[in-house]
């Protein structure tokens, strides 16, 4: 273990993770979400085969134990992908981060549900707390005909990035099942190659021949996903997920700071209170569940921000 490592690695990813998502929110304004998530997935397979290669692990990644579990992961994962990238081309960088915290709430909830299981008050409390907070972000997005309201686009954005949240908790649950017998680098190569296949799909929805930057910028936001990914599931090996986990926050900061200086988005002060309660409810729920013992570094590290 080398938790200062683990540390790094984390940010690392966050970093990568977010400037993908600003380089997705550029390219958003020409691109549809389905190609989007396409650029993103298939130019994310070499990087993830180098990546397996140099651990020794290529022959064992590509082997699979259930292909229908792998098949469901791709489609929920690929509907939460394709709802961030929808949301991240309506509403500001900030917002659209802070809307997409939402998912560990989520996870906790269909753990409950659908694992049976037991949750106590603290985890109930913090999820109360990151509801709340979520309503708070998303209540001017709802304010129809209101003076505060934008436009319908704005609104359409939230709700998306939000169902994006409920797939992407589902997703947790399903791979909190799926590393009990399949390898890490099976998920996340088999993610990649299936979302690649689906994305496909969306080519009668209008898919265009992007310019020659969009299309710089849409490769290296596959390359830039890839290479993110591995720094995330690296993280997991140095440290615990609730010593690096709590960083993934790190990137309201970023989002914040790009949102500025790049789209010119000013966050209000309501999305701002209401994503730290998020943030908070958040942390609550990691350190809770690493106090209890619940081991959830494999499902964590199989998960990336914003898509999978």
């Amino acid at each position: 273990m080398d938790p200062l490592k683990g540390i790094a690695l984390k940010v690392l990813a966050v970093i990568g993770f977010i400037v993908m998502s600003s380089l997705i929110k550029h390219a958003a304004t020409t691109v549809p979400p389905g190609e989007l998530v396409f650029f993103r997935s298939f130019f994310a397979i070499p990087v993830i085969f180098i990546w397996m290669y140099f651990r020794n692990d290529l022959a064992q990644g590509v082997q699979v134990v259930s292909r229908k579990a792998h098949f469901w992961r791709g489609v929920i994962g690929t509907t939460a992908m394709v709802c961030f990238f929808t949301g991240l081309g309506l509403l500001p960088l900030p917002e659209a981060t802070a809307l997409s915290y939402a998912m560990p709430l989520m996870t906790v909830i269909f753990a409950a549900v659908l694992l049976h299981e037991p949750v106590g008050v603290y985890r109930y409390s913090a999820v109360a707390l990151g509801i709340i907070g979520v309503v708070i972000v998303l209540e001017p997005r709802l304010s129809l005909g209101t003076e505060v309201h934008t436009d319908l686009k704005s609104t359409l954005g939230a709700i998306v990035i939000l169902f994006g949240a409920v797939c992407a908790g589902l997703v947790q649950i399903h791979i909190r099942q799926m590393v009990q017998t399949e390898r890490t680098a099976s998920i996340v190569f088999y993610f990649s190659l299936t979302s690649t296949i689906l994305s496909l799909l969306t080519l009668p929805f209008g898919w265009v021949i992007p310019s020659w930057d969009i299309f710089g910028i849409l490769v290296v936001v596959g390359l830039l996903g890839g290479v993110s990914q591995i720094l995330q599931t690296s993280c997991y090996r140095y440290a615990p997920a609730s010593v690096v986990a709590p960083f993934d926050y790190l990137s309201m900061v970023f989002a914040i700071v790009i949102g500025f200086y790049i789209f010119d988005e000013v966050p209000t002060a309501q999305v701002l209170f209401g994503a730290a309660l998020i943030v908070i409810a958040g942390i609550v729920i990691i350190l809770r569940e690493a106090h209890l013992g619940l081991a959830r570094e494999k499902s964590r590290k199989v998960r990336s921000p914003l898509g999978d």
